[in-house]
């Protein structure tokens, strides 16, 4: 599928690897829906780049905020796709210091990480299946945004692994399903990427971080998340599948 002309909607499109995804769409000839809930940010991105974008609020768990950002993709003309980028992460043992972890701590993140995602996948297929195809029977793309956290999570994040594993569950029943429409579904498992959360720490801790990864040894930066998005939705044989993109890391326990 071609980037040129198409619609896409990038959750979590405000910053870190939604930010470079919508970026990248731009600079192919996309369009992009940033569906954020960050408002300041998505409203610079907007005077930044133009009319090949624009910003809707968007709370990913909300029927009624992943209506609008369908809706909104549609006025930008043909939707194409989602890229799944909004997500979460609190460290949190099972039992601490305090006891056991609140249910609704555990809820909240697989709330926003995994019901989010399949939201706003369910609301764009609904759209997009009944859509002209185009002249290779392509209707559109999902690429949603695992973890390594899905195979090598560490201790204290049961909630954040379980998530991340739970998107990498429903990619393949997902592009089975959406074959028959010629939509396809690919999940991104990255590593350790200079994201925001990561930013915020010294430059030295990001070295360490980045000292972990075999080869190349430093940290993932955001476009190299968004090369990768370009790649799944230009090549139509990648399909049902999940791709690490770690630099060969595998997490230790902790």
């Amino acid at each position: 599928m071609q980037i040129q002309d198409s619609v896409f909607i990038v959750t979590g499109g405000a910053s870190g690897l939604g930010e470079a995804t919508v970026r990248r769409l731009v600079d192919n000839g996309g369009k992009a829906v940033i569906a954020d809930l960050n408002e300041a940010r998505g409203a610079a991105l907007v005077s930044e780049l133009g009319d090949a974008v624009s910003f809707v609020k968007c709370d990913v768990t909300s029927d009624a905020d992943g209506r609008a950002a369908v809706a909104a993709a549609q006025q930008l003309g043909v939707l194409r796709g989602v890229i799944n980028c909004a997500g979460v992460g609190a460290p949190a043992k099972a039992v601490g210091r305090d006891g056991a972890l609140p249910l609704d701590k555990f809820e909240f993140i697989i709330r926003i990480n995994l019901i989010g995602t399949f939201n706003m996948i369910r609301l764009a297929a609904e759209a997009m299946q009944n859509g002209e195809p185009n002249d290779k029977g392509e209707r559109g793309v999902f690429i949603n945004t695992a973890s390594v956290a899905a195979y090598d999570g560490q201790i204290g994040q049961p909630a954040y692994a379980a998530s991340k594993a739970g998107v990498v569950g429903m990619t393949l029943p997902l592009a089975r399903e959406f074959a028959r429409a010629g939509m396809r579904v690919n999940t991104i498992a990255p590593g350790l990427f200079l994201t925001p959360m990561l930013e915020s720490l010294p430059e030295d801790a990001q070295k360490s971080l980045g000292m972990q990864v075999p080869f190349p040894s430093r940290l993932g930066q955001p476009d190299e998340f968004a090369q990768l998005v370009q790649s799944i939705i230009e090549n139509p044989m990648l399909n049902g599948e999940t791709i690490r993109l770690d630099g060969a890391i595998r997490m230790a326990p902790k």
